[in-house]
């Protein structure tokens, strides 16, 4: 029997060392766009569950910082930092694909032991979506456009849900 799924295409820049020093900005949106991660502002559970993954995944790599994150109802953002020079072992350096790999399994783990306790309600199968998106931050403007962008991302959320609900 033949393979009938369609052929994904790779939205990674061909040939790009996504694991040498650079910063990179990425967002992971929730399956669906559900909003899992409570109400922007709000001290809510899922939210700082998501928070504390990405801590505790950005931590497990030398050489790998985050300046600047945030959980939103249905997506995260983050800029990623990553240092050659402070790496103990380059070879097996991570690329953005293992962190946000290993983001995705930690908060998801965390996520399914709240619903087991009771704690939040249950997903349907999967939190995140497939893959992922990323830019390759190359100079300083583009790192400041990005960050204050981030920064404001939960104030325009609130002006948004002003007109849209």
């Amino acid at each position: 029997m033949k393979n009938t799924y369609p052929k994904r295409k790779t939205i990674r820049l061909k040939d790009f060392d996504y694991g040498q020093s650079g910063s990179y900005f990425i967002t992971i949106c929730t399956k669906n766009k559900e909003k899992l991660f409570s109400l922007v502002g709000a001290d809510r559970l899922s939210a700082r569950l998501v928070e504390q993954a990405f801590l505790e995944t950005i931590k497990r790599y030398d050489g790998v910082e985050s300046p600047i994150y945030v959980v939103m109802p249905n997506h995260f953002h983050a800029i990623i930092n990553i240092y050659d020079d402070k790496r103990e072992d380059k070879l097996s350096s991570p690329t953005i694909s293992d962190i946000v790999r290993a983001f995705k399994r930690n908060s998801t783990g965390k996520y399914i032991q709240l619903v087991k306790d009771g704690k939040i309600p249950p997903f349907d199968k999967q939190i995140w979506q497939r893959s992922f998106y990323d830019h390759i931050i190359r100079n300083q403007k583009d790192y400041d456009e990005i960050y204050k962008y981030i920064e404001n991302n939960p104030v325009k959320w609130e002006l948004d849900k002003l007109y849209v609900d």
